[in-house]
């Protein structure tokens, strides 16, 4: 299960409790191979089973507080987080079933073992324990709780893919609107220079306006240029 689930630090302390617990029955089941004396190992298992119960009682906590948190997380983090607690009953139960395969060789009383993995870890309701199931039973629950998480994994890889699509869209979208920044860059920049052209077109023909007689002044491509030998015509011409 992922470590990256977000927690309150209410959660984050019964999980780190509960992880706890999971690494000290995977090394508690690892020496009970090396144990030789029959007496040690129900001792052994005893104590391994006190850490189930009290595995079992931090279980119910984390649930509890998970429904008490419901209402404040996303639909999202409430999924992985209860994704995270059927997990932790799934990966309980595999301790349970080791448990009752060296209780069976040994021949000792039986101990309340911890329920199968279900939707609501409750009291109230009478759950099946996994000491009295068959190995047929136990067979038919653990590819039950496989398939639940199969079923979880292809939930996983859909919100996966609608993310990715997003993302991918999002990025052609971003492509078209740098594109067409680029291009107005580029008008702005053809208008800029047309203004400039004409600007100093219409500073060239006041000059040739007001120095009509200047030779230094460029004619203008376009615009003819002044009449030399225009005479303008007088009142006394006219006989007026």
């Amino acid at each position: 299960m992922a470590s990256d689930v977000p927690m309150s630090p209410e959660l984050e302390q019964v999980d780190g409790e509960i992880q706890d617990i999971f690494r000290a029955l995977q090394n508690g089941f690892q020496k009970m191979d090396k144990i030789k004396d029959s007496s040690r190992q129900s001792k052994q298992l005893e104590d391994l089973t006190a850490k189930m119960r009290e595995c079992k009682r931090l279980i119910k906590e984390f649930d509890r507080i998970l429904k008490d948190e419901e209402k404040k997380d996303t639909p999202e983090a409430n999924k992985q987080l209860n994704d995270k607690k059927q997990f932790m009953i799934k990966e309980l139960n595999s301790y349970v079933t080791l448990r009752k395969t060296y209780q069976s060789s040994l021949g000792n009383k039986r101990i309340e073992l911890f329920d199968t993995g279900t939707d609501q870890v409750a009291d109230k309701s009478p759950v099946q324990m996994a000491s009295e199931m068959s190995n047929q039973e136990l067979i038919s629950a653990g590819r039950k709780q496989m398939d639940q998480t199969d079923q979880a994994i292809e939930r996983s890889k859909m919100v996966v893919a609608q993310t990715v699509e997003v993302g991918a869209q999002t990025a052609a979208t971003l492509s078209q609107q740098t594109e067409q920044m680029k291009r107005i860059g580029n008008e702005l920049d053809s208008v800029h220079f047309s203004l400039k052209k004409a600007s100093q077109m219409v500073k060239e023909i006041g000059r040739q306006i007001v120095n009509p007689h200047n030779k230094n002044i460029r004619d203008i491509p376009g615009l003819a240029p002044p009449a030399m030998n225009r005479r303008l015509l007088s009142i006394d011409a006219l006989g007026l």
